[in-house]
């Protein structure tokens, strides 16, 4: 394989510094030219710009604390390492990482967390980049304009449920495909019935069994939402119906996800439950790089357990399987709701079952007269009116949190 050139956009997030451990480890087969971040963690941030010699660094935020923080940090990570003369392009501001995003490297590794991700998203597709996509959202709330955008084989999924399944149908057509099977750990409240749901905590919540990831994809691996989220990622990558998208509980998370084909035989991708593989395959599809992470260890005994979703307890992939039949504009204020029911259950103001009661009145309300929503998978949708849907499913997930936190303060009192 030829030397790849890769930005990073989330650079300081979990995929984006197992990215950096990727491309530190396999030496000469990647350059970086470019990181982006929010901005929370300037500190880290400039000490990776140093090491991979970057030449353009980006953060979300510009007020003036960050900027001055951020050229300071530059700074003192250069000279720490003796390179006072290293001065890369600092972009700042909501569309930093969109145009780093289209600055033309050859892979674009897009970990932000969010629908914020769909501007950088649709940058890199223009700029003929490979698409490394682990921001799920921006395919999700985007979905028939990231796809036109989208030339073949473009978009290398880096969630480990969708590697999975890019890398099981190498055993077989596309044609031959009768089902898609993704796994899931169940979260940490795996077999707890919606009663028992509705005295669990923010920190319960956060306290995932096999992953160390964020607040709000934590949160929603615990919803299951998630999970819903990756059953419309693996229809709008596959072309598969959901009729034919199944969700199974693997609590050992060994089998990442499975493809079943028609003639019976099903290929599953199976490895420890951890990022790299996906995250390597990203930047390297589709050639493997060598001794990215240890296999499984088959002279270990093991049992590995495989068990039906409750939907009961957990109707989020259910409502996320309608949302995306509707498709349009349904799925930006699926996702926009549940990001600011997240924010809400963990500042104490709703509870955790709200969380997808809340987002599921808010499709109803899209759905009725006044939310003014737009139906369809093949409809010509434009990024601003997913933008505009995204902003009132925000403003009006904000009026039913009300409304859901008032019985919780009036039962405190």
């Amino acid at each position: 394989m030829t030397q790849r050139s890769v930005t990073i956009l989330g650079s300081t997030g979990s995929i984006g510094t197992q990215a950096i451990q990727v491309v530190q480890s396999h030496a000469g087969r990647f350059r970086v030219r470019a990181l982006s971040a929010g901005g929370s963690d300037v500190a880290l941030l400039a000490r990776q710009a140093v090491e991979l010699d970057v030449e353009q660094v980006a953060v979300a935020r510009d007020d003036d604390a960050t900027v001055a923080g951020l050229h300071e940090a530059l700074d003192a990570a250069a000279r720490e390492v003796g390179r006072t003369a290293y001065r890369p392009e600092v972009l700042t501001g909501p569309g930093a990482a969109e145009q780093v995003a289209g600055n033309g490297a050859d892979v674009v590794l897009n970990g932000i967390t969010g629908s914020i991700g769909l501007r950088p998203t649709l940058a890199a597709l223009a700029a003929r980049s490979t698409l490394a996509l682990a921001n799920k959202e921006s395919l999700i709330v985007g979905g028939p304009i990231v796809r036109a955008a989208a030339a073949p084989d473009q978009i290398v999924p880096v969630d480990s449920e969708h590697s999975a399944i890019a890398q099981s149908l190498r055993g077989g057509r596309r044609e031959e495909v009768r089902r898609l099977v993704l796994t899931a750990s169940g979260g940490p409240f795996r077999g707890r019935s919606r009663t028992e749901l509705a005295r669990v905590t923010p920190q319960e919540a956060l306290r995932h069994p096999n992953f160390a990831m964020g607040q709000v994809i934590t949160t929603n691996s615990a919803t299951l939402v998630n999970k819903g989220l990756e059953v419309i990622e693996a229809h709008l990558l596959f072309d598969v119906g959901f009729d034919r998208i199944d969700v199974v509980v693997h609590p050992q998370q060994q089998i990442h996800s499975m493809v079943e084909f028609h003639d019976g035989s099903t290929i599953a991708q199976m490895g420890p439950p951890r990022m790299l593989v996906p995250i390597a395959l990203g930047l390297s599809w589709p050639e493997r790089l060598v001794g990215v992470d240890e296999p499984c260890d088959w002279s270990r005994p093991s049992t590995w357990e495989f068990q039906p979703l409750d939907h009961e307890a957990f109707p989020a992939v259910r409502l996320a399987e309608h949302v995306g039949r509707e498709g349009g504009t349904f799925p930006a204020v699926y996702n926009a709701a549940n990001e600011e029911c997240v924010a809400a259950f963990h500042d104490g103001r709703i509870g955790f079952l709200d969380i997808v009661d809340v987002v599921a009145q808010v499709v109803d309300d899209h759905a009725g007269a006044g939310g003014n929503g737009i139906r369809g998978s093949s409809v010509e949708l434009t990024v601003d009116q997913v933008l505009a849907a995204d902003t009132w499913a925000r403003t009006t997930t904000a009026a039913r949190i009300d409304e859901a936190a008032q019985p919780r303060k009036e039962t405190v009192r």
